[in-house]
């Protein structure tokens, strides 16, 4: 992964197909050192293509997996069509959340009755 990411950061400083050399300067100027047959793993997985594509193509394969995110569809498809809800759901949200902790505690200390399990 560091590899990669150092391939995009060479393409990102101006280089549209970054060398091993470069690679390799941007890995050692931060300490890491660098296995020449990943290195030159990656430099031969992508010499000659360009990395948007290569995102592009990554991106349509990535989302044929199921990631198990049915949670964000159920909250993206709950929320208003202007975007996150409003403020005052939100604070009604809090209100209801601190008063069950409250609620939560008051039941606990009710339960013990002045005796620890312990003691």
């Amino acid at each position: 992964m560091r590899y990669v990411a150092a391939y995009l950061l060479a393409v990102l400083g101006g280089k549209a197909n970054p060398s091993a050399e470069d690679v390799q300067k941007i890995l050692e100027s931060i300490g890491i050192d660098v296995e020449d047959d990943k290195l030159q793993k990656v430099i031969s997985e992508l010499d000659g293509k360009d990395i948007n594509q290569v995102i592009r193509d990554g991106l349509g394969k990535l989302a044929s997996i199921p990631s198990g995110a049915p949670a964000a569809a159920i909250t993206t498809a709950a929320a208003p069509k202007g975007g996150a809800a409003p403020a005052a759901d939100k604070k009604e949200a809090k209100k209801e959340e601190k008063k069950e902790e409250k609620k939560e505690e008051k039941e606990e200390s009710d339960d013990d009755m002045g005796f620890g399990l312990f003691d």
